[in-house]
């Protein structure tokens, strides 16, 4: 046991590592008791949590706030129907992921290294301004892109050994629904298992510093430029990866899927669940997909036609923005860690306070000053002290 517990504190790849595999096998018992419906939702839950933990990374751990990431998971979409325009294009779809990650990440240092010098508002408006003018290109080359109606993604057929796993695995025959979700939750994984390493190893301790202090970064040898667009870069490959398992989930690129408002919502995510936090991007991630759905049924419930219930559901979600805000400044997994530390501090901070055993000998540094000891006033001869010591002298 106390050999576990070492390697568990000590295996940092191999912590991630093993969590991976709990949360694969929780994806597995999910998609397969789940309908082709809700199989398609969960899919859609995996490709924003993926941008939303690339997100998390650079705004929580590096500071940077993005505004474009809509703009980066288009790039990677339509790079992704580009190599899928056709059945018979014969590419493998993961190869066809990592060209999307390739293409959204060159872009993303080009961006990283154009924004490396903005802070606060200026970086924001940088990217902003990405986010209004990506959506745009696919207009102005219609021929290529497709214009408004965007380009169609066509799903390649499940290759026979993945179904044959599938069947010896579950004892179920693979949907394609299946198949996609699963193709977005593994993404997922392997993408949060790259970013926790990242996050917990030196390269996201660079990443803090820069952070926290900008000025004692650089005293201590970190080059803030470097700091910045390799967590934007970072950041971008998440957000191509999600913009590729968006664009099999929906068959579809299209100018209207990546507008401004994809990009505030990423952004709400990431707020709602806490800055940093990839279980809380994942958490976000969640929100955004079930609470529209649950809002607009419960709506119908309650007499309302399915306009007004549609309707609900942004509202009941900014009030739910703003409560969490108000209650939770730190998001959901913040103010849950925050909660969790201060009652472990409880329960140890009684014993520590108990007085240790008591002892005749004072130690060999009873007499040393401790560190919040007031300073030692030194003594003068008083009045009765030098009459003592002169009559003293006298009687002898």
């Amino acid at each position: 046991m106390t050999a576990l517990r070492t390697w568990w504190a000590g295996s940092l790849l191999g912590r991630h590592l093993l969590l991976a595999l709990v949360g694969l096998a929780v994806v597995v018992v999910v998609l397969e008791s789940s309908s082709d419906f809700r199989n398609l939702q969960l899919a859609s839950m995996a490709y924003l949590g993926i941008a939303a933990g690339g997100l998390t990374v650079l705004t929580g751990l590096n500071g940077q706030i993005s505004l474009g990431h809509g703009a980066l998971m288009a790039i990677g979409a339509y790079t992704t129907a580009l190599l899928l325009d056709d059945r018979d294009a014969g590419t493998p779809l993961p190869l066809v992921v990592l060209a999307a990650i390739a293409v959204t990440l060159l872009v993303g240092v080009v961006v990283g290294a154009a924004a490396a010098r903005l802070h606060g508002p200026y970086l924001a408006g940088a990217t902003l301004a990405l986010a209004v003018a990506v959506p745009g290109i696919a207009l102005y080359f219609k021929e290529e892109l497709g214009g408004e109606q965007g380009l169609r993604v066509v799903l390649p057929d499940i290759p026979a050994w993945v179904l044959d796993l599938a069947f010896f695995v579950t004892g179920q025959d693979l949907t394609r629904s299946r198949y996609v979700a699963y193709l977005a939750w593994l993404t997922l994984i392997v993408t949060f298992v790259l970013l926790a390493n990242l996050s917990r190893g030196r390269v996201g301790r660079r990443w803090r510093a820069v952070r926290d202090d900008e000025v004692a970064a650089e005293l201590a040898g970190i080059r803030l430029g470097r700091a910045r667009v390799s967590a934007f870069v970072v950041s971008a490959a998440a957000a191509g990866a999600a913009g590729a398992m968006m664009a099999v989930t929906v068959r579809l690129a299209a100018p209207s899927g990546f507008t401004i408002t994809l990009s505030l919502t990423l952004l709400t995510a990431v707020v709602l669940g806490g800055l940093g936090s990839l279980t809380g991007a994942l958490l976000g991630a969640a929100l955004l997909t079930f609470l529209p759905q649950v809002v607009t049924d419960l709506g119908v419930d309650a007499g309302l036609s399915d306009i007004q219930a549609a309707e609900l559901s942004p509202l009941v979600y900014g009030l739910v923005m703003v409560a969490v805000i108000l209650l939770a400044p730190a998001g959901l997994v913040g103010t849950a860690r925050t909660a969790l530390l201060r009652r472990r501090l409880r329960r140890t901070g009684p014993a520590s306070d108990k007085p240790g055993p008591a002892s005749d000998k004072p130690g060999p540094a009873s007499d040393v000053p401790g560190p919040d000891a007031p300073p030692a006033v030194p003594t003068t001869p008083t009045a009765a002290t030098t009459t003592s010591t002169t009559s003293k002298g006298t009687t002898t």
